[in-house]
């Protein structure tokens, strides 16, 4: 029987959490992440479906995941594959680029990345970030030296793009669903949110996220509990955070989600 492991490790900065899980039955629906993801790809293959095209990356290549964007993924092979990645906030990759105007955010130019001295270079500091036996200013400053380096070879700054909602924009959105996770939320106080009815609403959500505002919802609640859960808040406390009234619900989401449950991830 395939066994899928995971590990999350946190790290010096809040913003940054590593990964390190070999999947071999384990596959992603479609979600989207609030951070960046950065996987190396160590062993085996996987396939993907970003932005309606499929994709496959294999070992000694480099997947730059922006966030908020729809995407799958799975094992290509039999044999599954094995993946490192660096989940990291956009506020830090900005500050790490510097940017200097307002609504400028971080991008990559490239999706997939094959650069076999970089990836060497990402995976032996994802090494020792995970094995916490650094000092610790190596653990603050190895970080911003690795990942400046990923920047200045693939990064660009772009303006941030304004999907608008009605009257509203998709960002405001997301800080009022973010402001009220604990809430029932009903469709009929996000259309008028955005001065549109339920149906405009809808479809307007629909054409602009390619998800149900439910399905986008169901994610923003379970990306925020990985976060909570991270920053050492307990199990029953984060449910009802993101709005589960049943830690059994809720920790059966969680692990459909990420591969392990909430006590699984408390516990690293």
């Amino acid at each position: 029987m395939p066994h899928d492991k995971v590990n999350y490790y946190a790290t010096a900065h809040q913003a940054l959490h590593l990964i390190e899980a070999d999947y071999q039955a384990f596959a992603f629906s479609r979600h989207y992440h609030l951070d960046f993801h950065i996987g190396l790809m160590i062993r085996g293959e996987q396939t993907f479906q970003f932005q309606g095209r499929q994709h496959r990356v294999g070992p000694g290549e480099m997947i730059l995941m922006p966030p908020d964007e729809l995407h799958d993924g799975r094992a290509a092979l039999d044999r599954g594959y094995q993946v490192r990645v660096f989940s990291i906030e956009p506020h830090w990759l900005s500050d790490l680029a510097d940017l200097k105007q307002n609504g400028e955010i971080i991008d990559f130019k490239r999706l997939i990345v094959s650069d076999p001295q970089l990836f060497s270079q990402l995976v032996n500091l994802h090494q020792l970030l995970a094995a916490d036996n650094l000092s610790a200013l190596a653990k603050d400053c190895l970080p911003f030296e690795g990942l400046n380096t990923l920047f200045d070879r693939f990064g660009s700054r772009i303006r941030k793009p304004n999907y608008a909602l009605g009257s509203r924009s998709i960002t405001t959105l997301k800080e009022y669903l973010l402001a009220n996770l604990d809430q029932a939320i009903r469709l009929p106080e996000l259309a008028k949110l955005c001065d549109l009815s339920l149906t405009q609403f809808q479809r307007h959500f629909k054409a602009t996220m390619h998800i149900s505002p439910h399905a986008w919802l169901a994610r923003l609640r379970m990306e925020q509990s990985f976060k909570l859960l991270k920053a050492g808040q307990y199990g029953t406390d984060v449910a009802h955070a993101v709005g589960f009234y049943d830690q059994a619900h809720f920790s059966k989401a969680f692990k459909s989600c990420y591969g392990i449950s909430p006590s699984q991830l408390q516990r690293r």
